[in-house]
């Protein structure tokens, strides 16, 4: 479920945006610039998970002190008093993406307050920088960070095991590290701020997923993936004498040292053909438990062992749970209650069908229940129930034949952790959230405990499109990695399913129609189905098109202003159009396949596409496209370009790479030319949002390099100048993917991350455009055009029938009859008891003397359904018509 996130970070890698140096500004350079910046407010459009949770760490000495690590999106703190998780990497900049994938976390026993994270996403070349361990004194507030000579990765196969980073809890100035690609075991005497490797441990693993693999990305040596100090040889303030290690070795995986690390040898009489995922010791009771399965994780895995290791006597005994033969997954989520030592939980992490499963023994191994049996198969029997009202999207909106269930108790759960404070907390990852439970003991009694989300706080998404439309319910469209993607009508909720009817496992692009909102498209990846879908009422219902023959993936897609066609670029074949909704698609020709396209937002005729240094124009709605005469487009194909709406031709393109062509474009005929912004050295998103009061241009937001610094940036003048709205505390490594402010409000942003989420950002005085007070008359007509029990549809006509033009509008009336508003089209509205204001929206702001707008809406009445009686656009009544 988490391969496609590699993907976002790794194409913006091969297109040279992460290394080299800028090309020179073409009028004048940083050092001349003045950069301004402005305050923001951030938060997450909530969705709540969204991926892997390969780690929870508690901290031993304190009690509600715990963290997550994850992938790709980094890592968080446990907030016991709202229950929510509080994220540690986001001032991770643009140059050093790949340290928001966590490979381990150390949480020191002696001092609460320092907390260490190994950090790196991949161990091959699409992370182009080393790893790096970083250590906290304040859980993570802050952060320093020490280099290392080698890669780490958070991504990659294995990452499930460990932890790999562990504090002595005896002497917190040492610390251990295993390293993967042959790279061994590292020792840090200085509290993390150096690192040295430890010659004398004598094996750096040999285990890789797929030794054919030539990416690098499946046939890296695994390594040294866990580190267990057994507390009670050693005393305050002396190092710890016995230390296991685990390897990924087959047929030698458990490491002793019984002098401080200074030697190391095989731990004899393990079992061999197994991988230790895990060694978790019960010092009170003096067994070490291992997890084996005889894949490195987390995706696979076909068969596993528990084992326990007496470390007085030297004395192996096989606990599992299941007979070797009859499993078909292996184990790795492990954990002891340390209240209650003789308790332990294990996991069989790769347990796909029919679902997860959580083994519980409460003597030391000798017998274990489950968290559920079969009763009489296919029928369950469970010893938990699921609540998922907080997360509902984790049904996936399923309707599974027994055994299955929905939701899920889980997949890839390689995590696993009991409070070590509190018997009745356990906290469990799977390959979508962190689910937990506070009366785990009543598995013991007999009675079923309560499992349910405990990942508030923890954005996890990768995203790759963004889409807010100017009016309808929904406020944005995300389309997203592994789970799809959602349509939000409230950003502080979580939606109550990802996008369904396809359910696609990622969508790779999302468009609506400008004038027409109600009309959706997205389109994405599926094994078996259509690769695009289609809604016409504001994305909140989807049904799912046909697809042209050799279609292997999504692609991008763009739909004509008014939503009457549609032009679709997808993997596996060229570019194609349509009229209506799919049913058949033509070839366009003119236009490589593999093309970004867009469409123009104001004809619905015009559409747009890029590829490799060229830029495309169809005035014929997709059927044939033209090369532009245009020049000095950036080579490459990591490139973004949007329309503007309400002006025909308008276009800005961003994109480009380190060692050519790189920043920010703009056109305003069509495509035919392009003039380069010179006060932009790197630009690789571009999205509009409303106009700054007073300004005649939409507000143009972009991830961007100007004036030497890396960030989020806004423009109210069209360009001329740009304020960076983030700071270094909000970065979130790559933004590359896409951006766009919001129509609605001014200065509102959406950003897209690679693991943490859809970001959004006000500025600190929130929407700084007051509506617009037009003077002079205006009239109004208001017709019911259609009625029917307990609903009716409605338009209004508003005109300006002063002598000036408006350059925005804000009507208010109020029903008569308690009538409410469901749906409103073509323009915003809020609506508090019977009184409703209704707002222009960016493209139908400006109305001429003796010009009308129109808007309609769907609502609900009892009763009666009388006719307002009075309208007012700022203070002026207007006549009715």
């Amino acid at each position: 479920m988490r391969r496609t996130r590699i993907l976002t970070a790794v194409l913006a890698l091969a297109a040279g945006l992460l290394a080299g140096t800028p090309p020179a500004l073409a009028a004048h350079s940083a050092s001349q610039m003045t950069l301004a910046a402005d305050t923001y407010t951030w938060k997450n459009a909530r969705i709540d998970g969204g991926g892997f949770v390969p780690g929870i760490v508690f901290n031993r000495s304190e009690k509600n002190l715990a963290y997550a690590r994850t992938d790709i999106g980094g890592a968080y703190r446990w907030q016991e008093s709202s229950k929510t998780w509080t994220p540690l990497l986001d001032s991770v900049g643009w140059n050093d993406w790949g340290h928001t994938g966590v490979v381990s976390l150390a949480s020191d026993a002696v001092n609460p307050d320092k907390v260490y994270a190994a950090v790196g996403t991949y161990t091959n070349s699409w992370d182009p920088k080393n790893g790096a361990v970083l250590r906290s004194s304040d859980r993570g507030a802050s952060w320093q960070k020490a280099d290392l000579p080698f890669k780490l990765g958070g991504n990659m196969p294995g990452r499930g095991m460990g932890e790999r980073l562990a504090v002595d809890p005896n002497k917190n100035s040492v610390l251990y590290l295993g390293a993967p690609s042959g790279k061994g075991l590292w020792r840090s005497t200085d509290s993390g701020a150096s690192w040295s490797q430890v010659t004398t441990f004598p094996n750096v693993g040999n285990y890789v997923q797929d030794p054919g693999d030539t990416s690098g990305y499946a046939s890296d040596n695994q390594g040294v993936v866990w580190v267990t100090f057994d507390e009670k040889t050693g005393t305050s303030g002396s190092a710890t004498q016995t230390i296991y290690v685990g390897v990924a070795d087959l047929q030698n995986s458990v490491y002793r040292s019984t002098d401080g690390g200074a030697t190391w040898s095989r731990l004899a009489g393990q079992p061999t053909g197994y991988l230790a995922h895990k060694g978790v010791l019960d010092a009170t009771n003096g067994y070490l438990y291992l997890a084996y399965s005889d894949k490195g994780g987390p995706y696979d895995g076909g068969k596993g062992q528990l084992w326990r290791y007496a470390t007085a006597t030297g004395t192996w005994t096989n606990i599992s749970p299941v007979a070797e033969a009859d499993t078909y997954y292996g184990f790795s989520g492990l954990t002891v209650d340390r209240r209650h030592p003789g308790t332990l939980m294990a996991t069989g992490y790769s347990s796909w069908w029919p679902d997860t499963q959580i083994f519980r023994s409460t003597d030391s191994g000798a017998t274990w229940t489950r968290a559920w049996d079969y009763s009489s198969y296919p029928s369950r029997s469970n010893r938990y129930t699921m609540d998922v009202s907080s997360t509902p999207w984790l049904t996936w909106g399923a309707n599974p034949s027994p055994p299955e269930q929905a939701p899920k108790l889980g997949w890839m759960t390689e995590s696993l952790e009991i409070d070590p404070f509190n018997s009745d907390r356990m906290m469990y990852g799977t390959g979508a959230t962190i689910y937990g439970t506070e009366n785990l003991t009543n598995w013991d009694a007999g009675s079923q405990f309560t499992i349910k989300p405990m990942v508030r706080g923890l954005e996890e998404t990768a995203v790759n499109d963004l889409a807010a439309p100017p009016s309808g319910g929904a406020l944005l469209f995300s389309a997203l990695g592994d789970i799809g993607g959602f349509r939000h009508t409230d950003l502080t909720k979580v939606p109550s399913m990802m996008y369904t009817q396809p359910n696609f496992t990622t969508t790779t692009s999302l468009d609506f129609a400008e004038t027409n909102p109600n009309t959706v498209v997205r389109v994405g990846d599926l094994d078996a189905g259509p690769h695009i879908a289609f809604s016409t009422d504001n994305g909140a219902n989807w049904f799912g098109g046909t697809d042209p023959s050799g279609v292997s993936g999504g692609g991008t897609v763009a739909a004509a202003s008014d939503g009457s066609r549609f032009v679709w670029s997808p993997a596996g074949a060229g570019v194609q159009y349509t009229t209506g909704f799919g049913t058949p698609w033509s070839a366009s020709s003119g236009i490589p396949a593999g093309a970004t396209v867009e469409s123009d937002r104001v004809d619905p005729k015009t559409f747009y596409g890029f590829k490799s240094g060229k830029f495309y124009v169809s005035s014929d709605g997709g059927a044939t496209f033209t090369a532009s005469s245009a020049t000095g487009l950036p080579s490459g194909d990591s490139v973004r370009f949007k329309a503007l709406p309400g002006t025909k031709g308008d276009v800005w393109l961003a994109g480009g790479a380190s060692d050519g062509a790189y920043g920010l474009w703009h056109s305003t005929n069509g495509g035919t030319t392009f003039t380069k912004l010179a006060n932009v050295e790197q630009a690789d998103t571009i999205g509009f949002g409303k106009a700054a009061t007073g300004a005649s241009y939409q507000t143009l937001y972009t991830s961007a390099k100007i004036a030497g610094v890396r960030g989020i940036f806004r423009s109210t003048d069209k360009g001329s100048t740009w304020t960076r709205i983030n700071d270094d505390a909000h970065q979130w490594a790559f933004t590359g993917a896409a951006i766009t402010g919001d129509p609605r409000i001014y200065g509102r942003v959406y950003i897209s991350t690679n693991g943490r989420g859809v970001i959004y950002g006000d500025t600190t005085g929130g929407d700084t455009d007051p509506p617009p007070t037009p003077t002079g008359a205006c009239a109004v007509t208001y017709k019911i055009t259609n009625q029917w029990s307990g609903g009716f549809q409605a338009d209004i006509q508003l005109t300006n029938t002063g002598t000036t033009p408006w350059t925005g509008w804000s009507l208010d009336w109020t029903f008569l009859n308690g009538q409410s508003i469901t749906q409103l089209w073509n323009a915003d509205y809020t609506q508090s008891g019977t009184t409703v204001t209704a707002k222009n929206v960016t493209w139908n702001a400006n109305v001429a003397a003796g010009s009308s707008v129109s808007f309609g809406f769907t609502g609900s009445w009892s009763g009666t359904n009388g006719k307002p009686t009075a309208f007012k656009v700022g203070d002026q009544s207007c006549s009715l018509g």
